[in-house]
C-alpha cells in the first residue's frame, strides 16, 4: 500500500535535516521510503511517498519525529490504479 505523508516542520527545516543526517529516517522494518518532494514555496512542508503492508508501522515513525514535525498520513493510489478500479483503466 502507498501512503503520502504531508510533513509540516514545526521549527523550520534545519532541525529536521540535522536529525536526518545524524540518525537517518528511523523507519521501522517494513515501512519503506519511496521518494519525497519539498514545497517550492514553503520549505517548511514536505511530501513523502511511503510504502507498507502494515499501516500500524507509521505509529513509531511518527512518534520519532513528533517533536519536530506534524505528520499527516494519507493512503493513496496511483492514477492508473484508481482508473482501473473505476473500470476506466
Amino acid at each position: 500500500m502507498l501512503f503520502m505523508v504531508v510533513e509540516r516542520f514545526r521549527r523550520g527545516p534545519k532541525p529536521v535535516y540535522e536529525r536526518l543526517a545524524a540518525r537517518g529516517r528511523m523507519l521501522p522494518d517494513g515501512l519503506e521510503y519511496v521518494d519525497s518532494w519539498v514545497d517550492a514555496k514553503d520549505s517548511g512542508r514536505c511530501f513523502q511517498l511511503m510504502e507498507t503492508d502494515d499501516p500500524d508501522l507509521f505509529e513509531p515513525w511518527v512518534a520519532a519525529w513528533d517533536d519536530l514535525a506534524d505528520l499527516e498520513v494519507v493512503p493513496v493510489l496511483s492514477s492508473a490504479e484508481a482508473a482501473r478500479r473505476s473500470g476506466r483503466g
